[in-house]
């Protein structure tokens, strides 16, 4: 069968994947390795809830791809299976205002969405409350990527209400699990102090993944989401080595994932390192199309003003983007520290002459991949 021309070529109905859906980023794996100190510490704080009781607020560090959604999700899944256990992961990136977050407690509570306009915060706010106390509920609320919440000015807020909840509503049993990416984001500091004063959280923190760790983890992701013998170890050798030189384990799942669909792209039955090389153009990405995928309007605007004044100094940007959208210095002020923080945009002070300090604005990306990303 060695002559056949046809050997190794892919009919129709035929994939390389024997789960695809093992390779997305919100899969949770049934065998989580690597993680167990940070398990058992996220375990220790949560499990009061089990008792009855309010969990011990906690603070998950890391920088991105180390697994601490993972571990909230898996944990809030086995918690959530729990009589008397409601358990809610809210993703910032999206919903980053206080009345949003509620929105999406309130959604997960009973089961539908709140009015998008009509009814008070405190209304909103006191029909969950009264909820969890008629069903004798304790309620462990995770949020996910926080710093969003710090770029909007919500945090405070939003954690004042949730960690105050049984001083308003006596009965309210509610613990939060804070998550954060942005390892310059100081949670503590950046708090108001009457938030500071209730908010002492456990602190569980996740580094980034050893080369041998990243192997094991995509291992087992290509074992369950490929048919046997799609990816050999020289494959897999060279998506463990791209995945550590950009820090970020999603980077890697996602590697394997276009691999295999540039394999299949070329009707091959296995993935071949060309492959592995040809989708790393787009996965190496990742954590960029993350980063704009929750950028308002205005926010995108002004990353199109940067690309178009790459280097450019923060007055002359600002001049193209007031005159793009109409805002004020104060908002394009908060949109470039925003982008800043996120590390799609660098905003760095330099010397000019006769001017003193001023800052230039430049994209922290090639600016075609952020163009066409957006």
């Amino acid at each position: 069968m060695r002559d056949d021309p046809d050997e190794g070529m892919l009919s129709w109905d035929e994939s390389v994947f024997r789960d695809e859906h093992v390779f997305e980023i919100d899969y949770v794996p049934e065998t989580f390795e690597h993680r167990e100190s940070q398990l058992e510490s996220l375990k220790y704080a949560l499990r009061p809830a089990v008792r009855g009781s309010r969990p011990l607020n906690t603070m998950v560090r890391g920088p991105p791809g180390t697994g601490k959604t993972t571990a909230v999700q898996k944990l809030f899944g086995e918690l959530g299976a729990q009589g008397g256990v409601e358990t809610v992961r809210v993703n910032c990136q999206v919903d980053s205002t206080r009345y949003a977050v509620f929105s999406r407690i309130f959604e997960h509570i009973f089961e539908y969405e709140p009015p998008s306009s009509g009814i008070s915060f405190k209304k909103l706010f006191g029909q969950i409350t009264d909820r969890l106390v008629e069903e004798d509920e304790v309620l462990a609320v995770a949020l996910d990527d926080v710093n969003y919440l710090f770029y909007e000015n919500e945090a405070s807020d939003t954690l004042y209400s949730l960690l105050r909840a049984h001083e308003a509503h006596s009965g309210a049993r509610i613990g939060v699990v804070v998550i954060s990416s942005d390892l310059s984001l100081d949670v503590i500091d950046e708090l108001d102090g009457r938030v500071q004063s209730v908010f002492r959280p456990e602190e569980v923190y996740f580094p980034v993944y050893d080369v041998d760790e990243i192997v094991d983890i995509l291992r087992e992701r290509a074992r369950r989401g490929f048919h046997e013998g799609v990816v050999g170890a020289p494959e897999l050798d060279r998506v463990a080595e791209l995945t550590a030189e950009s820090g970020d384990l999603r980077v890697g799942i996602d590697l394997l994932r276009r691999a295999g669909l540039h394999a299949e792209m070329r009707a091959s039955r296995t993935v071949a390192v060309e492959d592995v090389e040809a989708a790393y153009e787009k996965s190496k990405y990742v954590h960029l199309s993350r980063s704009l995928r929750g950028l308002s309007d205005r926010e995108r605007d002004l990353v199109r003003v940067v690309a178009e004044h790459d280097g450019g100094q923060a007055g002359e940007v600002y001049e193209a983007f007031r005159e793009e959208t109409g805002l004020g210095y104060t908002r394009y002020s908060e949109i470039v520290n925003k982008l800043d923080r996120l590390g799609v945009v660098d905003a760095d002070y330099a010397d000019i002459d006769g001017r003193g300090r001023s800052r230039s604005l430049s994209l922290a990306y090639d600016a075609d991949a952020v163009v066409e990303r957006l």
